[in-house]
Parts: C-alpha cells; sequence; structure tokens
C-alpha cells in the first residue's frame, strides 16, 4: 500500500513537472518563435494565451510586438554650404516578420546595432545633400535678421531670396525612404524617423550670438536716438513755452505799470491844481532828503531858486 502510494505521488510529481517545463504564456504585447534546436519550427504565436512545447528540446523566444523606439547618436555634420551642425535624430520601428528577425539579429540589442547602422548613414547623407536652410526650416516664411547665419566660410545665401524646396519635414521623409529597405530583411519596418534637435558648433554659435548682440545694440541706439530726439523736442517746446508766458507776463506788467503810471500822474496832477505851492514845498523837501546828509555844506546865492524854501529858514547849530 505504501509502495503504491509513493509511485502514485512519483507519477503526479511527474506529470506536474512536465507540465510546468512544457507550458509557457504569451502576452499580449509578445511575439513568440519556438525553435528546436534552434531551428524555427512552425509560425510565430502572436495570439496571447497558454501554449506547449516539447520540454528540455523546444525554446520559446519573446519578441515584443509593440512599436519601439530608437535614438540616434548625436553627431557633428556639414551641410552643402559647409556649415557643421550638431544632428540628433529619432525613430520608431516594429518587427513585422518574427522569423526573420530571430534568424538574422536574433534579439533586440542586435536589432539596435542594425537601426545604428542604417539610420545614422541616412541621416547624414540626407543633411549633408542640403543646405542649411533646408535642414531647419519648413515654410518660405519671413526670417528676421536674427535667424540669419553667416558662417564666414561660403558665400552666405539670402535667406529670405531662397526658396525652400525640401524642408525639415520632407528631408525626414528622405531618410525614411533610404532606410526601409535596408531593414526589412530583418524583418522591421520603419514607422517614422524625425530629426529631434538641430544645433550649430562653437563656431556658428558665436556667429549667431555676435548677430544678435549687434543687432540688439542697433535697437538701442535707434531707441536712444528717438529718445534724444523726443528729448530735444520736449526742450524746445518747453523754452517756447516758457518764452511765450514770459512775454505774456512781461505785457501784463507793462500795462498795469503804465495804467498805475498814469493814475498816479493824474492824482498828481489832481493835488496839483488843488494847491500847486504846498505840492511844490513838498517835491523840494524830498529832492532836499535826497541831495543832502547831515555832513553837506551849502553856499545859498540871494537868487537860488533850488534852495528858495531855505531862505527863510535857519539850520541849526552843527546841522
Amino acid at each position: 500500500m505504501k509502495t503504491q502510494t509513493i509511485a502514485s505521488l512519483i507519477v503526479v510529481a511527474a506529470v506536474c513537472l512536465g507540465f510546468a517545463t512544457s507550458a509557457f504564456v504569451v502576452d499580449e504585447t509578445e511575439i513568440v518563435v519556438v525553435t528546436q534546436f534552434n531551428r524555427v519550427i512552425g509560425k510565430p504565436i502572436t495570439t496571447p494565451g497558454l501554449n506547449f512545447r516539447i520540454p528540455f528540446i523546444q525554446r520559446p523566444n519573446y519578441f515584443l510586438k509593440n512599436i519601439q523606439e530608437w535614438d540616434g547618436e548625436p553627431g557633428q555634420i556639414p551641410t552643402l554650404d559647409k556649415t557643421y551642425i550638431w544632428v540628433d535624430s529619432f525613430a520608431r520601428w516594429h518587427i513585422t516578420d518574427p522569423i526573420a528577425f530571430f534568424e538574422t539579429v536574433t534579439d533586440r540589442e542586435t536589432a539596435m546595432k542594425r537601426l545604428d547602422d542604417i539610420i545614422n548613414p541616412a541621416v547624414r547623407n540626407a543633411v549633408t545633400s542640403h543646405h542649411l536652410i533646408e535642414t531647419v526650416r519648413n515654410s518660405n516664411r519671413q526670417m528676421t535678421s536674427l535667424e540669419q547665419v553667416d558662417t564666414g566660410e561660403t558665400e552666405a545665401l539670402d535667406p529670405n531670396a531662397y526658396r525652400i524646396k525640401t524642408g525639415r519635414e520632407k528631408l525626414s521623409k528622405e531618410i525614411l525612404k533610404a532606410s526601409q529597405p535596408k531593414l526589412r530583411k530583418f524583418g522591421i519596418e520603419l514607422i517614422d524617423v524625425k530629426i529631434k534637435r538641430v544645433n550649430y558648433i562653437q563656431k556658428v554659435q558665436e556667429s549667431v550670438y555676435g548677430r544678435m548682440i549687434a543687432e540688439r545694440n542697433q535697437m538701442a541706439e535707434r531707441i536712444r536716438s528717438e529718445g534724444r530726439g523726443e528729448a530735444f523736442r520736449i526742450e524746445g517746446d518747453k523754452e517756447k513755452d516758457l518764452r511765450g508766458i514770459q512775454s505774456t507776463a512781461y505785457r501784463t506788467a507793462q500795462e498795469i505799470k503804465g495804467k498805475a503810471d498814469a493814475e498816479a500822474t493824474k492824482i498828481y496832477a489832481a493835488a496839483y491844481n488843488q494847491d500847486p505851492e504846498y505840492y511844490s514845498f513838498t517835491k523840494a523837501l524830498e529832492v532836499y532828503k535826497t541831495a543832502f546828509d547831515q555832513k553837506s555844506r551849502i553856499m545859498l546865492s540871494t537868487d537860488s531858486e533850488f534852495l528858495g524854501y531855505l531862505k527863510d529858514f535857519s539850520l541849526p547849530a552843527g546841522e
């Protein structure tokens, strides 16, 4: 009885071990190629679920079914007009023939190396075959002076006169068209290739920055010149207004003064007409007060009209 129990347990264990080693699961994001002694057997398994194989003889090889990314190595590339730029590109791809993929590149790491060997030269060939403007622009919109680059190495193109024939978007399609046929034998379909970033090398960056500085300095000088002109205009308007105010004030003051003098003359004349002798006397006293002081010595003549009012008076002693 005990021997039968042990035998049953051994059978169950063997069955469980056989099931565990023969069963494998395919995820919905995966493709499985089953090989036997490194040779593909059957069709690729693309449907998710539980599958079986012959243990220790057959082997499942898993590959991703979804879209995968490729990121290129940034590099320095000369354009057709001999302007060196840094170009960084990226691509999206997926496996369309798992068997061809397994037989040629085997795994993802090797596939990425093949993508490097094919896409990087395609990017370089596309960039070197076109002018810099074609690499960085998509349309013929009007460019500002800050966007224009003159490296001094070749005859500079006029960006506003040059007409874009290819542009960056079509350039990416050229790279895709050149790369796709070479990847088909690896069971890979290249979905899209884009230029992620374009940057100028140090020499060209200095040229761009120098142009930007010169442009801003020119703009600042124009603003300062306009400010100085406006300041001179304001100063001129101020002087004009000031002179107008002063002229008006002087005219008004002279008019008031003239009226006051006329009124005073009228009053003096009225007072003189009332008592001419008294008026003459008071005016003579005012003249005496102005003309003489305590140290003045005078000699009077009997016929002096100026000192006539002093004839009948004698000065106190010491005066």
